[in-house]
């Protein structure tokens, strides 16, 4: 049975005309709803076994993620510590519980959780030529190509707001940014006045 999703209101509906108006210094498009499981395993035979059973290896390295196509479709594996990641898939409701079914079955008796945390956050992604000018305004990581390639993810604080930041193509200047629901919309009027020199300087 599929879920009635009708009624849903993503937590920046009401931001989306004011986030296109950022065009073309930034390009900021809400991405809500999407699949979030919180996964908790330091097990590596049960790491392995839940990247094969999502067609998508789990991160090895810190601060980066995973990206690829499996039984799922498109689905992300983000590293945010030692034994903690963040599944990313699709946005509909009848998908959770199969990924999240897949990720338990494949954890197996290791010690570990598995926890749907979609409700958590949004998604917004960021491109354009100023984007790393305007998240330079508020966050103190280094996001010059050098230092955070493609396939970097780091949680940091943007504007005081806890984010987590994924560098989806360091050279086209694209990026993710994950945001609390409840910061959402403090998060899009940073933006938006974070944005105003460099758009007054493109008009």
């Amino acid at each position: 049975m599929t879920a009635d999703t009708s009624s849903r209101t993503s937590p920046l509906t009401a931001w989306a005309d004011r986030l296109a108006d950022l065009a073309p210094a930034l390009t900021a498009v809400e991405r809500p709803f999407l699949t979030q499981l919180t996964v908790r395993v330091s097990d590596p035979e049960a790491v392995v076994a839940m990247g094969e059973a999502l067609g998508v290896a789990f991160p090895a390295a810190p601060c980066t993620f995973t990206r690829g196509g499996g039984p799922f479709g498109d689905v992300e594996v983000l590293w945010l510590g030692p034994d903690e990641f963040l599944v990313v898939a699709r946005s509909e409701l009848d998908l959770r519980v199969p990924v999240e079914d897949a990720l338990r079955a494949a954890l197996g008796p290791a010690r570990g959780a598995v926890v749907d945390t979609s409700a958590q956050r949004t998604t917004v992604a960021l491109s354009g030529p100023h984007v790393r000018d305007v998240l330079a305004h508020g966050c103190a990581v280094d996001l010059h190509p050098s230092a955070a390639p493609t396939g970097t993810c780091v949680q940091t604080l943007l504007a005081r707001a806890g984010v987590i930041i994924q560098v989806v193509d360091a050279e086209a200047d694209m990026f993710t940014v994950l945001v609390r629901s409840s910061f959402a919309e403090y998060l899009a009027a940073w933006l938006s006045d974070a944005c105003v020199e460099y758009r007054a300087a493109l008009s």
